[in-house]
């Protein structure tokens, strides 16, 4: 199940999405507050790529070639999926769609997601990267930063590159447009109504 789970990860938004677009209620507050919070997760999201790279991208199967302990990745393991939840979440604050009970359904919907993933990826990075990976994971949180950034000599790391992360994060940040712009019309044109 994890694998299917980290194979369609991309789409498995998707119901949630619909639900949001077709249910929305978004008011004078839910569109600024969501999408305050859904930017948020995207510059998240574009820090770890521009570190961590395409890489980020598979779905074949976990990878890496790099043990990324820089940028967002000193302060937690797994920036993108921090940065995911904050953009379902922010965008379902903004279509206040079904609320509170989609943004909870979907919320636990990710956390169990991404957990088990969160799981598998573990279990690869410790057999390819050994005790670097441990002494990483016995000092970096999972999901909920820390508060300094995480240090060590010594371990090759990815050049940060944000030229790279905004082409690999093109898709989300189209996406992330689409959904958001989709919102605010409907907002809008249904005030005018």
């Amino acid at each position: 199940m994890t694998n299917k789970l980290f194979t369609y990860r991309s789409y498995t938004p998707i119901p949630f999405l619909i639900l949001m677009v077709a249910y929305q209620q978004s008011n004078v507050w839910s569109l600024p507050l969501g999408l305050l919070v859904a930017i948020c997760g995207e510059l998240i999201r574009l820090w770890g790529v521009s570190w961590a790279g395409s890489e980020t991208r598979t779905t074949n199967k976990v990878g890496g070639t790099f043990l990324v302990i820089n940028g967002p990745y000193a302060y937690t393991r797994n920036p993108l999926y921090v940065g995911n939840i904050l953009i379902y979440f922010g965008l379902g604050i903004m279509s206040f769609a079904l609320f509170p009970y989609l943004q909870i359904i979907a919320l636990a919907f990710f956390v169990f997601q991404y957990y088990e993933i969160i799981k598998e990826e573990e279990g690869f990075l410790k057999e390819k990267f050994g005790n670097d990976y441990t002494e990483y994971f016995n000092n970096v949180p999972r999901i909920f930063p820390r508060l300094t950034p995480y240090k060590k000599e010594g371990i090759e790391q990815p050049e940060y590159d944000i030229k790279k992360g905004l082409r690999s994060e093109r898709r989300t940040l189209q996406a992330f447009s689409i959904v958001a712009g989709t919102l605010i019309l409907l907002w809008f044109f249904r005030r005018m109504s």
